[in-house]
């Protein structure tokens, strides 16, 4: 498990600055009127430079797709239940993107921009959780209907 947690990481890595740079080409259509935002005018100001700020978001966002790959591997725990699973990718997952959300300045710095995130978090992992496990349990149905004796 080790072995397939560090590949997952190595190989998370540049997913993670897919997503940073496709978070930061949203962030543009909404907020850039026209303009591509590599990164948050205010980081950019925290940071000394432009050129800094896009160094740091790079490397958080790498970061966010390493933990996010490595927590994947949570799926693969037999013995544990879907909920346990769950709860502990989420944790995972949240435990990881908010924070570097927050350095990266992609939600305002006050706790309705952090609520409003979470929310928008929330609503996105519920999405896609569920387009996952929906036809995953219609598929174990079929199987299970399958083993039963004069099933077809």
């Amino acid at each position: 498990m080790g072995k397939k947690v560090l590949a997952r990481l190595l190989l998370g890595f540049p997913l993670g600055v897919f997503l940073g740079y496709t978070i930061t080409v949203a962030i543009s259509l909404i907020e850039g009127g026209g303009e591509y935002l590599p990164v948050a005018a205010k980081l950019s100001r925290e940071m000394g430079s432009e050129l800094n700020a896009v160094l740091l978001q790079y490397l958080l966002s790498g970061v966010l797709g390493a933990a996010a790959a490595a927590g994947s591997a949570v799926w693969e725990m037999e013995k544990w239940s879907v909920t346990r699973m769950t709860v502990t990718h989420f944790l995972i997952l949240s435990l990881s993107m908010l924070p570097i959300a927050w350095f990266s300045r992609w939600m305002e710095h006050s706790a309705a921009g952090f609520f409003r995130y979470f929310a928008l978090f929330v609503g996105i992992y519920a999405v896609i959780w569920l387009a996952m496990y929906l036809p995953l349990k219609r598929s174990v149905a079929r199987v299970a209907r399958k083993m039963k004796p004069g099933g077809t």
